[in-house]
């Protein structure tokens, strides 16, 4: 460094730049900026300076980023300190001056490539003396940027918040999971740009559907080496207990190859992974659940089911299967390289084959492109469009080996499609981004247009169920509550209906089965046969209890029950079947506390729970953590929890961080495990005394 100005060191005011950048939460030590945004300085001189322009003129920035940093890629730019700065480039200039230090402003450029960067000073003819590192990632504050999002409580929601629910079920049963995306945890930045080092194509790191689209590539890479889910019962409850709190630790786990094995049994794990990478580079992005889903279509219509005459499922069909539910991830940005109106959200659609290299294992996908059934404009639109607009047909399995199509009533997919609310806790519905109105002319029109491609291009021979009219109708419906309490039992009411003049002798089939959530069959629990008569032009409805005692076995943690209910009247007429998938609800942990709570003041809450299963809790052990309210997780062993009764523990913390915080409360037993529930309580600083 040149004697003439002598640097004596340089303070990069990590605090004061991280809260302009909202980085904060990442570190206060550690220069972290978004890029487009000015940032601060401040260069302290060995010895005074009183000749302030001439120094000037000899001095300049250099910002260097990736293993070979080039100004002909982007990923290096020398630019001097001027009194004047430029919006559109690397610049900087001098906010303020005295003998001993310069107070430098420096602006990136709002399309610069994101990623940890070497800060040089550069003096004329002497070598650059390297003043220190600093992180660039995305900016959804600044308009220029590609992922720039206009709405305050949107940019809260989507990269700030650190509380994530994901919701699974059904769609007649959505049920809350808390999530710990963590996007700001100390070595979540890290982790992030870590994995996004793996693709070598550091100048491309300024685009954000680049950048996207190789973590999707990436994640779901890492993902095929998770562990295989153990699929009996028995194995789950031997293996080592899979605590899926949360993005970081699997993060973690992935990349290093250490702590506890992450099996691939939850579809949403790997959604909300990539939400929170995306989040931590300063992308905004969100977990979207689809309820009903079909799955490996190949962007078929037509998703086939197959039962035999006792009602229960009989393989599976070749094309594809309908998921009771599926996660995906969605992100916002601009797509310039798409013709217009293709900006906004899009969804991350990764193991996509769409070409060769890191990019190729994944798309993304304008959610408007699906909606639209623009099917022309990338590969993956055919799969999403046909994920959320097939129809099923359910065929019938006789014992003489031949296939009869039931009459069924239509199963729609894609009708609810479902996120976490904006600045709130709620279930925001979000199927109209995806979809026209059903039964609206824009539908029609979206469809009819859709199944004339693919017939165009030979991609299916049928496209429309076939027409199932007959001249000796019978009719069934089913009614069923959308949940089963976890040992205890639900009404069903099957009705059915004989509009002819004749009297009519049914077979009925009742059956129950096991479904993890991405449709395959997990067991076999019960069924039931009758032999009814049906009078002419008659409504007959059977009401019956289904208990989980009359179950061969216990469900499978984690899975559905299928009741499918076949009816046959006669040898040339076809069945009827209709079927609901139940929720399986365990009992719920109570979290009683204050709404409100002062910042470094203790604070009290209480847990319980009701035991309304008919056999003994034992081996209770509840976990409580929550960022910003306990320091370290808590653990108590509790008590065994007998049939009828509440078992309820108090426990004391202290609340650090100001704002809206989340206390999480997990609880372990015999009977079940990861059972949690949260509340949410504000925390405000405490008043200054007078």
């Amino acid at each position: 460094m040149g004697q003439a100005l002598g640097i004596k060191s340089c303070d990069f005011q990590a605090a004061r730049n991280n809260e302009e950048h909202h980085t904060k939460d990442i570190s206060s030590r550690r220069l972290i900026v978004r890029r487009g945004q000015p940032f601060s300085i401040r260069l302290h001189f060995g010895a005074p300076v009183h000749t302030f322009l001439p120094a000037l003129k000899k001095v300049a920035l250099i910002t260097q980023t990736g293993e070979q940093p080039s100004e002909a890629n982007g990923t290096q730019a020398t630019f001097p300190i001027s009194s004047l700065g430029d919006q559109k480039w690397w610049s900087a200039m001098v906010e303020g001056t005295d003998a001993q230090s310069w107070t430098i402003s420096v602006t990136t450029p709002s399309d610069a490539v994101i990623g940890h960067y070497s800060l040089l000073l550069q003096v004329s003819g002497r070598k650059p003396r390297l003043l220190g590192q600093f992180t660039l990632l995305f900016n959804p504050w600044v308009r220029g940027d590609a992922v720039f999002l206009e709405n305050e409580a949107q940019r809260r929601e989507y990269v700030l918040n650190q509380n994530g629910l994901i919701y699974l079920g059904t769609a007649d049963c959505i049920q809350e999971a808390c999530w710990d995306f963590g996007q700001f945890e100390d070595d979540a930045m890290d982790l992030s740009l870590g994995l996004l080092s793996m693709d070598k194509q550091v100048e491309d790191w300024s685009n954000p559907v680049h950048v996207t689209r190789v973590v999707g590539a990436l994640l779901h890479a890492l993902k095929k080496k998770v562990l295989p889910t153990p699929q009996t019962q028995a194995a789950q409850e031997g293996s080592l207990l899979n605590k899926r709190r949360g993005s970081v630790p699997i993060l973690r786990q992935w990349l290093t190859d250490q702590g506890r094995p992450v099996y691939a049994d939850q579809a949403w794990v790997s959604a909300a992974v990539a939400c929170t990478v995306l989040r931590c580079l300063g992308i905004p992005a969100r977990v979207v659940t689809t309820f009903a889903s079909a799955q490996g279509t190949g962007g078929g219509l037509l998703v086939d089911e197959y039962y035999n005459e006792e009602g229960l499922q009989n393989g599976e069909g070749k094309r594809g299967r309908i998921w009771i539910f599926q996660t995906s991830t969605e992100c916002w940005m601009t797509r310039p390289a798409l013709p217009q109106g293709y900006d906004g959200w899009q969804i991350l659609y990764p193991g996509a084959p769409i070409g060769g290299g890191v990019l190729g294992a994944c798309d993304l996908v304008p959610v408007r492109a699906v909606k639209e059934g623009t099917l022309g404009l990338t590969p993956a639109v055919s799969d999403l469009f046909a994920a959320i607009n097939a129809s099923c047909m359910v065929w019938k399995c006789c014992e003489d080996g031949t296939l009869e199509l039931t009459n069924s009533n239509t199963k729609y997919v894609g009708n609810n499609i479902s996120t976490k609310g904006v600045g709130s806790d709620r279930c925001e519905d979000i199927t109209q981004n995806y979809k026209y109105p059903e039964g609206s002319l824009q539908e029609k029109e979206v469809l009819e247009r859709v199944q004339k491609e693919r017939m165009e291009h030979e991609e299916d021979s049928e496209i429309h169920p076939p027409s199932l009219e007959t001249s000796d109708p019978l009719y069934l419906f089913l009614e069923t509550p959308g949940s089963l309490p976890l040992g205890g039992d639900v009404q069903l009411s099957v009705t059915l209906v004989n509009p002819s003049d004749q009297e009519k002798e049914v077979q009925l089939a009742i059956a129950v089965q096991a479904m993890y959530y991405n449709g395959i069959l997990a067991a076999q629990l019960w069924k039931k046969q009758l032999s009814l008569t049906l009078s002419a032009n008659l409504v007959r409805t059977i009401t019956t209890s289904l208990s989980s005692s009359y179950f061969e076995r216990s469900p499978p943690e984690n899975s559905f029950l299928r009741l499918t209910v076949m009816a046959t009247h006669s040898t040339s007429s076809l069945s009827c079947f209709a079927q609901k998938d139940i929720a399986i609800c365990r009992p719920r942990l109570v979290i009683k506390m204050p709404e409100a709570a002062e910042q470094y003041q203790p604070l009290k809450a209480s847990v319980s729970i009701y035991n309304s299963l008919d056999a003994t809790m034992k081996d209770c052990i509840i976990s409580i953590l929550g960022r910003g309210l306990i320091h370290r997780e808590m653990r108590y062993r509790l008590s065994s929890v007998r049939p009828g009764s509440t078992l309820c523990t108090q426990f004391r913390f202290t609340p650090t961080k100001v704002g809206l915080q989340r206390l999480t409360v997990e609880m372990d037993c015999n009977m079940f495990q990861n059972l949690t529930n949260y509340k949410s309580v504000t925390v405000v600083a405490p008043e200054l005394a007078a």
